[in-house]
């Protein structure tokens, strides 16, 4: 104990049950500690009795031998959580001995623990009208956490800024109870840019008479990204590659070049999106705007039209339609017309998994067939090819590889605040409830009451988060028949509506001047949003002709996920949404996609399906994925056999396939056979 003695920095005293700790420490480490009893004698208060701790056990020392440390101590410092008599007790007892004390703020977890744990203005940490060091709040923060269940390292990670920023540990907790502070909420703020476009004027534009009408009736200017693309070529059949944000008028490019052409007689229009009810939408906004001057058609699925009952018409002037549903007619052989005019919409589907693949593919497709039908056609233009887009990581490779010019347009005309909350399923609504109340009551400067999306992953949430919602609001998703749906869009412009609740898969085409949007979820079905997916989401917030700023809120479920295929769970997406940069397209082939992609160039091309195969963006391995089709009998020299017809006409890929044979051959019910498709697909 000399030893000890000889090098002690600290002595620390701390009062605990009507007697005092005491720390000794050296080189900032605890050497012991142990427990002192003062007694009251003629000449004041003296050390009674002094018992060193250890583990368990205490053993009992001399009185003596503590005032030999505090003699031999650099510095004395007594905790400020000691009691008012129990500082001057102390004093009052070194005093005897000519030794002085300094009171010091120190964390009441550590001093109650046997710790020396100074701390300052600038470290100390609040939590119930008292201070604790940073170690001790973090180590109180993840016992709060593990009650509400298992946080991600990411989240856990942004909660610990938060409580530095603010050092104060109930405004963290009172975060997870689904608390709105909007310090705390607030992740970052994306600011307004704005590019200095000269507009074009619509009177200037070269449009067939009947839509240079309707387009100047319409608009006296064209928007930033639309001048740009008329400058750059866009009437004069030059493909372009257009990325811009949600919101500013990309998908008029497509309007102007594919309508005008079909008027003048150079052929149809196809406009192209990923999912089908996104093309029902898109199919009422064209005949509701240009049905009296051209015939409209709808291609999705194998030509049946969701709920309207009409017939697919390959005569008519616009076909608009899915990837799949035009791919479907390639495949089979149908004849689409003359095509002017290709319109890709959410071209950065290319990435994706397993659409990519189909899309690339499609697009080869069915350049081929233009190429074909103007096979020794004097005078023909050749089909001009538009792709859209509001989010791409790599435009400049991208439209080098579609053979287009780019035109990029990144204004964002209000700033955008993201914040982020934790709730579980059922706390989700009641924080939805308080957003769309205080929004709804705030007025912009331009006279607007603020408006909200609600985006979530079904069509039966949608209904539950509107009817649990105060203020009116209304349910808006595929499942709706056009007329309420055009009901809905008519009382949020009129601003009857606080909110809409829509799903994720409709994200692309709702075209609400709301001023808030809320993530309910960040699945879309049952699979992750992606960056580029967030990103066009988030956009839909603020308006610079109604509204000052936007504003997004994320709800996040921690340790949730919504499908048992799903690797992340909800708070691990959304840092990573939050944080992602956009991601490249680019499209990616295993050997199961470069079978199926050439398989289906083989159906549409035959011999000249490795001609298909190389402009594609992906690279394919033909050699390779010609022989893997001949070995599986679905095709026979480079003609399909009429199981692999059937492959390609069902877009199955290669596994599938040889279940669904494995499952006839063996007898199986046709329900018990996607039955077990289905499980095979949730064991990946």
């Amino acid at each position: 104990m000399s030893q000890q003695v000889a090098q002690v920095d600290t002595l620390f005293l701390h009062e605990t049950n009507g007697n005092y700790l005491v720390v000794v420490t050296r080189d900032g480490d605890r050497v012991f500690r142990g427990v002192l009893e003062l007694a009251e004698t003629s000449a004041g208060p003296r050390p009674a009795k002094f018992r060193v701790k250890r583990g368990s056990s205490e053993e009992p020392r001399s009185p003596d031998q503590f005032v030999e440390l505090a003699r031999r101590a650099e510095r004395i410092r007594i905790s400020e959580q000691t009691s008012r008599e129990g500082r001057n007790e102390l004093r009052e007892m070194l005093d005897g001995y000519q030794l002085d004390a300094l009171v010091v703020r120190t964390c009441r977890y550590c001093a109650s623990g046997g710790r020396y744990s100074p701390i300052t203005a600038e470290t100390a940490i609040e939590t119930n009208g008292e201070y604790v060091c940073p170690d001790c709040a973090v180590r109180e923060l993840e016992r709060e956490l593990s009650f509400e269940g298992g946080l991600t390292r990411a989240a856990q990670e942004r909660l610990e800024e938060l409580l530095f920023e603010v050092r104060d540990l109930d405004r963290i907790t009172n975060l997870l109870q689904g608390e709105l502070d909007p310090d705390l909420t607030k992740f970052d703020e994306i600011s307004a840019t704005v590019d200095d476009v000269d507009p074009v004027r619509t009177a200037d534009l070269d449009l067939h008479p009947k839509l240079q009408k309707l387009t100047e009736n319409r608009f006296e200017t064209l928007l930033p990204v639309q001048s740009l693309s008329v400058r750059n070529g866009l009437l004069d059949g030059r493909d372009q590659l257009v990325v811009s944000a949600t919101a500013t008028g990309k998908t008029l490019v497509g309007e102007l070049a594919g309508i005008d052409r079909a008027l003048k007689g150079e052929g149809k229009l196809l406009f192209l999106v990923p999912l089908v009810a996104l093309a029902n939408q898109k199919h009422e906004d064209f005949r509701e705007r240009y049905g009296h001057l051209v015939d409209v058609t709808l291609r999705v699925g194998a030509s049946r039209i969701s709920g309207g009952g009409e017939r697919f018409d390959p005569s008519a002037d616009v076909i608009v339609g899915t990837y799949e549903g035009v791919d479907h007619a390639l495949r089979t052989g149908r004849d689409l017309g003359d095509v002017g005019t290709v319109v890709i919409d959410e071209v950065h589907t290319l990435k994706e998994d397993e659409r990519g693949h189909r899309l690339d593919g499609m697009i080869s497709r069915l350049k081929h067939y233009c190429e074909e039908r103007a096979r020794g056609r004097s005078g023909d233009a050749g089909t001009q090819w538009i792709y859209l887009s509001a989010t791409v990581g790599n435009p400049e490779w991208l439209a080098t590889r579609l053979e287009a010019t780019l035109i990029e347009f990144e204004e964002r005309p209000v700033p955008i605040e993201r914040h982020v909350t934790f709730a579980d399923g059922q706390e989700k609504v009641r924080i939805e409830n308080r957003l769309v109340k205080r929004e709804f009551d705030r007025t912009s400067s331009k006279g607007y009451r603020g408006q909200t999306i609600i985006f979530t992953n079904s069509r039966r949430r949608c209904h539950e988060i509107s009817r649990k919602l105060e203020y009116d609001s209304a349910p808006y998703h595929a499942g709706l028949d056009y007329r309420r749906r055009k009901k809905v869009e008519r009382l949020f412009g009129d601003q009857d509506l606080a909110a809409v609740v829509t799903t994720a898969a409709l994200a692309a085409g709702v075209d609400f001047p709301a001023s808030q949007v809320i993530f309910d979820s960040l699945a879309m079905g049952i699979e992750w949003l992606s960056v580029q997916e967030f990103s066009q989401m988030l956009g839909r917030a603020g308006r610079p002709d109604y509204h000052d700023r936007g504003t997004v809120y994320m709800l996040v479920e921690p340790d949730c996920s919504y499908h048992n295929s799903m690797e992340m769970t909800e708070d691990e997406v959304a840092f990573k949404l939050l944080k992602g940069e956009m991601e490249d397209v680019s499209t990616v082939y295993d050997e199961s996609a470069a079978a199926e992609e050439t398989l289906a160039n083989v159906a549409v091309a035959g011999r000249r399906a490795k001609r298909l195969n190389d402009r594609m963006l992906g690279e394919i391995p033909t050699t390779h994925a010609v022989g893997k089709l001949l070995e599986w009998g679905f095709i026979d020299g480079l003609e399909p056999t009429p199981l692999g017809r059937a492959v390609t006409r069902h877009f199955l890929a290669p596994d599938d396939a040889f279940r669904i044979l494995d499952g006839i051959r063996n007898g199986l019910d046709p329900y018990d056979i996607v039955a077990e498709m289905e499980l095979a697909e949730d064991e990946l």
